[in-house]
């Protein structure tokens, strides 16, 4: 009888720690939607019990909740596609196909896909999750084809890191953007005398090494939580081996002209036999470049007349989905090209769309059972100058678990913790972007914002969710001595 065979070592113990909790996490996790309906029903049941709301009104609440929020559900809807219309067009693919090339093993491989990710998310909320998901496939790909061991779950949620921690300090971050709007809802409450410009919040210094600093630990961290090659998944697990042998991405240019339009997305013109006629004016019309490009140039023009006239405080959520809608057509160029990626769009946003309402109708909840200004209240009564940043950070945590919607949430928890902040003599800007962290924060325990993310690279929620979930409680301790140390 032959010995038994040793087992292999299990690695350090922020790898081992990391395989628990993605262990745990995949067997127990359910999908997207069942979680938003878990929540719904909790949010119900802790509304009751907490605030003494009736049956009938918490469903009042939850009825009205779904549609509160539907102008605002549209702009991040927009968000979302214009990230991907530009993520997606062949150059920025050949390019990510590129940077693909450069990683050795796969610790390499995992730490670039997190800071492509994170970096873009200052820029692009949904560039950044639309790239992050498509770099992490490519990389998935390119290393299967090199034969380097990259575990393909925490692949993916190197490519989900820019939403779960730098995007709201960013140039599309809801709260900094809502306050810089004219007429937002908190000078009509009061609570802020003027619209409270990016210089402030998204520019300021603090903000900047916040985001410098968080980028370098969370790097470390995915370096640190990558399994040895022998313990690696590698993304053959989840994709068809026939695709990971494709020599090239179905949208590789070629010099035809009918192929040309293929590849922008275009559709030429059918003839009466079914096939295509790219000579008719119409078609012709359709795709010119110089009448796109005419259009996508009016666009950039007024986006930097905006900027002219108002600086860097010209920046809102308006403004951010008109220069993105605008920057994408300048790159397609062709109208038509553009429409059609366009609807190849809708298919990542579907699940945001169908999700949305009822993650509003858990905010309506929330606010109108008086549940999210208990927590808010109750959190931030027992902060102090310097504890503020740490105990805001929290409190956006806490209620983006539940409603993740930084600006729908921001609408509801910002009087709070604005008045709280003054209170204390703690500057906007200072109190805005300390809550932003939480907001982002949770994001890596909610599958809500990864819906595009798990349908471009072919895996489920609970399967990455754990390594998502390990990432969050390694930033709890150097989120805490940021915020605490930091000065504005």
């Amino acid at each position: 009888m032959s010995a038994p065979v040793e087992s292999e070592p299990r690695g350090t113990v922020i790898e081992r720690a990391g395989e628990r909790i993605a262990d745990v996490v995949e067997r127990w996790m359910p999908s997207p939607f069942l979680f938003a309906i878990i929540l719904s029903y909790v949010v119900f049941v802790v509304g009751m019990v907490v605030e003494g709301q009736g049956p009938t009104e918490m469903v009042g609440f939850w009825y009205d909740g779904f549609w509160a929020f539907l102008t605002f559900a549209m702009q991040m809807v927009l968000i979302i596609m214009t990230g991907f219309v530009i993520a997606y067009h062949p150059r920025v693919n050949d390019a990510l196909q590129w940077l693909a090339t450069f990683p050795d093993n796969g610790r390499q491989a995992v730490v670039l896909v997190g800071v492509v990710s994170m970096a873009l998310a200052w820029i692009h909320w949904g560039l950044s999750l639309v790239v992050g998901a498509i770099f992490a496939r490519e990389m998935g790909k390119a290393a299967y084809r090199r034969d380097i061991d990259v575990h393909y779950p925490l692949l993916c949620v190197a490519g989900y890191m820019g939403l779960g921690l730098t995007w709201h300090w960013g140039l599309s971050g809801s709260a900094p953007l809502l306050l810089a709007t004219s007429g937002n809802e908190f000078i009509e409450l009061g609570v802020v005398d003027d619209t409270v410009g990016t210089s402030a919040t998204i520019f300021s210094t603090y903000a900047l090494a916040l985001t410098g600093l968080s980028i370098v630990f969370a790097a470390i961290v995915l370096y640190l939580l990558s399994p040895s090659p022998e313990r690696s998944r590698d993304i053959s697990a989840y994709v068809s081996e026939d695709e990971l042998l494709e020599a090239k991405p179905e949208t590789e240019p070629t010099t035809d002209e009918s192929d040309d339009l293929a590849v922008d997305g275009g559709s030429p013109a059918t003839d009466s036999t079914g096939g295509t006629d790219a000579r008719l004016p119409a078609e012709k019309i359709d795709n010119s470049r110089l009448l796109g490009g005419v259009i996508a140039l009016t666009g950039v023009a007024v986006v930097a007349w905006q900027f002219y006239s108002q600086g860097l405080d010209a920046l809102d959520l308006n403004v951010l989905n008109f220069a993105f809608l605008f920057a994408g057509l300048a790159i397609y160029t062709r109208p038509m090209a553009y429409r059609d990626r366009f609807g190849e769009a809708s298919e990542a946003a579907a699940g945001i769309i169908l999700l949305f309402p009822f993650f509003a109708g858990i905010q309506g909840m929330m606010a109108g059972s008086g549940l999210a200004e208990t927590i808010a209240t109750g959190l931030l009564a027992v902060s102090t100058p310097e504890t503020f940043p740490i105990i805001a950070w929290i409190t956006g945590a806490i209620v983006n678990f539940f409603v993740p919607s930084g600006g729908g949430e921001w609408i509801v928890l910002g009087p709070s913790v604005l008045e709280a902040a003054h209170e204390l003599g703690i500057e906007t800007g200072h109190a805005t972007m300390a809550y932003a962290v939480g907001d982002a924060h949770t994001n890596l325990a909610n599958p809500f914002w990864a819906l595009p993310l798990l349908a471009i690279t072919d895996i489920r929620a609970r399967e990455m969710f754990g390594y998502a979930v390990a990432m969050l409680l390694a930033l709890i301790p150097f989120l805490t001595v940021a915020l605490y140390v930091l000065p504005y």
